[in-house]
């Protein structure tokens, strides 16, 4: 029997992924990954991480695939982040241990899986509907062609357990317009579809419920052996089904942006974060925001902070290289453990932070997180 346009000719299913490839005319095919865990909102494991790097791998020598889809399953996210659980418990079933063997295998393949898809040759398409936190950030901002809805609410929250914005967050926050990126990540304040636009973050505004009309114009799209060709196919083909801008809503950093200027434009960390904390204008996104900041880790903020001033010059490798140093570091560090313990797992939102004040935060102390725990760095490999 013959095979039809858009049918499934190839499938690999996990437990938490779907692989799949879909005929389309001439020959060629679509590459479909969709993640598959809604309960935990489609947070990445490492088996995960590895399902979808490995099908990246296959597809990038594979002539036949012309587009990849990167999805989730769900409405309501399309990636809350990474498994930090999971991570805090290997922290403290082995403490003192740096780097963490289970730290570092899933910040290095995660970071490793980033770098291909901001480097990808072929057009990656991710849809990036709903709820996209973290590590899902990590995988939808490199992509060629980068999808927003209605629905999109993306954050970088890592203030608030310790961490600091990575998965290539030190890269595209500082490519943000103005000092945007700055103020995002010190507070973690919520992106909307406008937002993601304006800063850089997305690329196409479409309905969410148009999903599968888009995957299904995707499978009959005449894809060509090019991939240019392709990525002006795809572009053509998203034009098409872009969203009224009468539905977008209200940017609120576009809203803010002169104020963002303002309370982020004095020379140091302390001058910045107490002009955040001081704000007292009308804005109850801006207020939220500064609650966040003040809330949140002091070596968290001060992390931001240097990881802006140490990644300006550098390459996109060597920016990810760099965040896995300071990631394993924080796994070592006592306020990613509080951090995910009163956010995740007692839910008291009460965190002790140490150190305690953005006044304790030591150079010191800062500078542990950019020691390096090998010699021979884990990506090392990657093309600069």
């Amino acid at each position: 029997m013959a095979e039809t346009l858009g049918e499934i000719v190839a499938e690999t299913l996990l437990e938490t992924v779907k692989i799949e490839e879909r005929n389309c005319p001439g020959g060629m095919k679509l590459g479909v990954i969709t993640l598959d865990a809604p309960k935990s909102l489609h947070a990445l494991t490492l088996e995960m991480i590895r399902a979808i790097d490995g099908a990246l791998v296959r597809w990038a020598s594979d002539d036949a695939i012309a587009c990849v889809v990167l999805q989730s399953s769900t409405d309501k996210a399309f990636c809350a982040g990474g498994d930090v659980r999971s991570l805090r418990s290997a922290v403290f079933d082995q403490p003192g241990v740096v780097p963490n063997p289970q730290a570092l295998a899933f910040f290095a393949e995660e970071y490793r899986l980033d770098h291909r898809i901001h480097t990808y040759v072929k057009p990656l398409l991710v849809w990036g509907g709903g709820i996209v936190m973290g590590g899902g950030l990590g995988l939808m901002a490199g992509a060629s062609h980068r999808v927003v809805t209605e629905s999109t609410r993306i954050a970088m929250p890592e203030i608030t357990i310790g961490l600091f914005p990575d998965v290539g967050g030190s890269w595209f926050l500082g490519r943000m317009p103005g000092r945007s990126g700055l103020f995002l990540g010190l507070t973690g304040a919520p992106l909307n579809a406008a937002d993601a636009l304006f800063t850089g973050l997305g690329d196409y505004f479409l309905r969410q419920e148009e999903r599968a009309m888009v995957l299904d114009a995707l499978a009959l799209a005449q894809w060509q052996a090019s991939p240019p060709a392709n990525h002006q196919q795809l572009n053509r083909l998203l034009r098409g089904f872009s969203a009224p801008v009468s539905m977008l809503p209200v940017s609120e950093v576009r809203a803010n942006f002169d104020a963002i200027a303002a309370l982020t434009q004095a020379p140091t960390l302390p001058e910045v974060v107490a002009a955040i904390a001081a704000y007292d204008g009308e804005s109850a996104w801006l207020q939220k925001a500064a609650h966040s900041l003040d809330k949140g880790a002091p070596s968290s903020a001060a992390l931001v902070w240097a990881m802006r001033e140490r990644t300006r010059h550098l390459s996109l490798a060597q920016v990810f290289q760099l965040e896995l140093i300071v990631a394993v570091q924080c796994c070592a560090h006592a306020d990613f453990r509080e951090g995910v313990r009163a956010l995740l797992i007692d839910k008291d939102n009460a965190p002790q932070w140490q150190p305690a004040s953005l006044a304790d935060v030591s150079a010191t102390y800062l500078d542990e997180y950019f020691v390096a725990p090998w010699s021979k760095h884990p990506l090392a490999d990657l093309p600069i």
